[in-house]
């Protein structure tokens, strides 16, 4: 019996709130906002990720099976945060001699 009592005023508080925001258009342009946000940023952690992915896979390769010789924790921290392009950076980093 208390619980049908406490829960009478906390579902009319909720009824009225959802009245209240029925109809209410700003909430609609906010909420298609905020979802067109969180696809687009989807895509971009997405290609980021991949990006990262790629430049582990191709550190490892020139590591292990190039045989070329890398420091270990700067090198891989570079490829695996600016990928491919990382990669190639390390690589004539590597080639003109220059410490990482």
């Amino acid at each position: 019996m208390a619980s049908i009592i406490l829960a009478s005023p906390i579902t009319n508080t909720a009824g009225n709130a959802v009245n209240l925001l029925a109809g209410n258009f700003q909430l609609l342009a906010a909420g298609i906002c905020l979802i067109i946000i969180a696809f687009i940023l989807v895509l971009m952690v997405k290609r980021i990720i991949v990006n990262s992915i790629l430049g582990l896979i191709a550190w490892a390769l020139i590591v292990f099976v190039l045989k070329i010789d890398l420091q270990l924790i700067p090198t891989l921290v570079i490829s695996v945060i600016f990928g491919l392009a990382g990669v190639g950076a390390v690589l004539l980093l590597k080639f003109f001699g220059i410490p990482i």
